[in-house]
C-alpha cells in the first residue's frame, strides 16, 4: 500500500498581504478585504465536464482526500488541503478543478499555511510582479453592440409573448497585448478598487465577484443574491437619490424577485428553515449600485452529509445568471448569445475537506489565454427592458477589467 502524502496546516506569523504573496503568474485566489485564500503550486488538476460533473468533482477531490495524511493544528474553515474550483457555465464545457501546493489562509487577523509534501514550512516570499502598464487593443466580441442590441429586442419580444419570464443575455470584449499577461498585478489593482467583492483566480480566469453564490459553514448555508443595477455618478448625494430609484424601480424588483426565488426554492430541500427578506438593501460598489438579499438557511441532519457539491448541482444556474424557468432560459442563452462564456457565470471558489466552502459566481471577470484576455458582461432582461440601456449597463459592468488592466 503506497504511503500517505502528508499535509499540514499551522499558524503563521506576520506577512505582507495576501495578494502579495503570489510567487508565480497563474495563482489561484479567493480575497476580500484582505481575508480569504490564496494558493500556487499544482498538486493535482483535472477538469470535468457533463452533466455530472458536480459529483464527478466530488469523486476526484475524495480520491486525493484519502490519500492525504492531514495534521491540522489551526482547525477553522478552510484549513488542510484545499480545492479550487471554476466551473463552467454550461455542463457542455470544461470545469477545472485544482489543488494547490502552497495555500495562505487570513481571516479576522489570524493567518495559516498549508502545505503539501514532506519537509518543513516553505519559505513565504513576496511577489515579483509589478505594473507593466501593457498596452491592449480592444476588440469586438461574438456580437458587435447593434447585433447584441437586436438580441435582447428578441429576448424582450419572447418575454412579452409570455414563452419566458426573464433571461440573462451576456456579451464579451477581447483585449489583446505584445506580453503574456500576468495575472497578479491585475489582481491588486481588482482589490485596491473593489476591496467589498470577492477577488478570485483559477487557471486563467481573474475577476471580482459581488455575488456570493454559497458559503457553507458549520451547518449554516449563505448566498447573496445581487439582480438589478444602476450606475453610480460619484456624486454622493445623487447616488443616493439613485439608490432610492433602484429600490423603487418595478423593472429591477421584478429581475431581483426572480433571482431570489430560485436560490431559495434550490436551497429549500436541503434546510429545516430558511430566512429570505421581504426586501432587497441596496449594495454600493465603487462603479455600481445592485439590490442585493442574503438568503440564508440551517441545514437538516442528514445520514449522508451535505456538503457544497450536491448544494452546487441543485443551486446552478440561479435566475441570476440564467433566466426564469431556467431550461427554457438556458435555450433562449444558447439561441441568442451565439457565444462559449466557458466559465464565466460558472460557480468559483474553494471546498475544504469537510465539504464546507465558499464559492461566488464568475462575474465582473476575464479569461487570460498569453496575450488576450476576454473580457465578459451579462444582463438580465425582462418585460421592461429596454436594448439601449442594458447595452449601457454592459459597458458600466465591463469597467472593473478594463480598469484594473490600465493599471496593471
Amino acid at each position: 500500500m503506497p504511503s500517505l502524502i502528508p499535509v499540514t496546516t499551522t499558524h503563521l506569523g506576520e506577512h505582507p498581504p495576501l495578494l502579495e504573496l503570489f510567487p508565480d503568474a497563474q495563482p489561484v485566489s479567493w480575497v476580500r478585504g484582505g481575508d480569504g485564500l490564496v494558493g500556487w503550486g499544482v498538486h493535482a488538476k483535472t477538469t470535468v465536464r457533463g452533466p455530472n460533473r458536480f459529483r464527478e468533482a466530488r469523486q476526484w477531490w475524495h480520491a486525493h482526500l484519502e490519500k492525504f495524511a492531514i495534521t491540522d493544528s489551526v482547525h477553522a474553515n478552510g484549513t488542510g488541503p484545499i480545492l479550487f474550483t471554476s466551473f463552467s457555465f454550461s455542463d457542455e464545457e470544461d470545469s477545472v478543478l485544482v489543488i494547490p501546493k502552497i495555500v495562505i489562509g487570513m481571516r479576522a487577523g489570524k493567518s495559516w499555511i498549508t502545505w503539501i509534501g514532506e519537509g518543513g514550512q516553505p519559505p513565504i516570499d513576496v511577489s515579483d510582479a509589478v505594473p507593466s502598464q501593457l498596452q491592449y487593443s480592444w476588440h469586438d466580441g461574438t456580437l458587435s453592440a447593434p447585433q447584441w442590441q437586436r438580441q435582447v429586442a428578441t429576448a424582450i419580444d419572447l418575454i412579452k409573448s409570455g414563452k419566458i419570464q426573464k433571461v440573462v443575455l451576456a456579451r464579451d470584449l477581447t483585449a489583446t497585448t505584445d506580453s503574456t499577461i500576468d495575472a497578479r498585478s491585475i489582481l491588486r489593482a481588482l482589490a485596491a478598487e473593489y476591496p467589498s467583492t470577492w477577488i478570485f483566480a483559477v487557471e486563467g480566469l481573474i475577476g471580482a465577484t459581488p455575488e456570493l453564490l454559497l458559503r457553507l459553514n458549520k451547518g449554516m448555508v449563505t448566498s447573496r443574491v445581487l439582480a438589478g443595477t444602476i450606475s453610480r455618478t460619484g456624486d454622493d448625494e445623487k447616488d443616493l437619490a439613485l439608490a432610492a430609484s433602484l429600490a423603487r424601480s418595478s423593472k429591477d424588483l421584478e429581475e431581483h424577485d426572480f433571482a431570489v426565488r430560485s436560490v431559495a426554492e434550490s436551497l429549500l430541500p436541503f434546510c429545516t428553515s430558511t430566512n429570505v427578506p421581504d426586501s432587497p438593501f441596496v449594495l454600493h460598489l465603487a462603479n455600481v449600485m445592485h439590490l442585493a438579499t442574503d438568503v440564508t438557511g440551517a441545514l437538516s441532519d442528514s445520514p449522508n452529509r451535505i456538503d457544497v457539491f450536491a448544494i452546487l448541482e441543485k443551486l446552478h444556474p440561479s435566475a441570476a445568471v440564467c433566466g426564469t424557468p431556467t431550461d427554457l432560459a438556458a435555450k433562449v442563452i444558447s439561441d441568442l448569445e451565439g457565444m462559449s462564456r466557458g466559465r464565466y457565470a460558472g460557480p468559483v471558489g474553494w471546498i475544504d475537506a469537510r465539504g464546507d466552502g465558499e464559492l461566488g459566481i464568475a462575474l465582473r471577470c476575464g479569461q487570460i489565454t498569453n496575450h488576450q484576455i476576454r473580457l465578459f458582461a451579462g444582463c438580465g432582461i425582462v418585460s421592461e427592458s429596454n436594448p439601449e440601456k442594458e447595452f449601457m449597463e454592459s459597458q458600466v459592468k465591463f469597467l472593473p477589467m478594463k480598469s484594473a488592466l490600465q493599471k496593471s
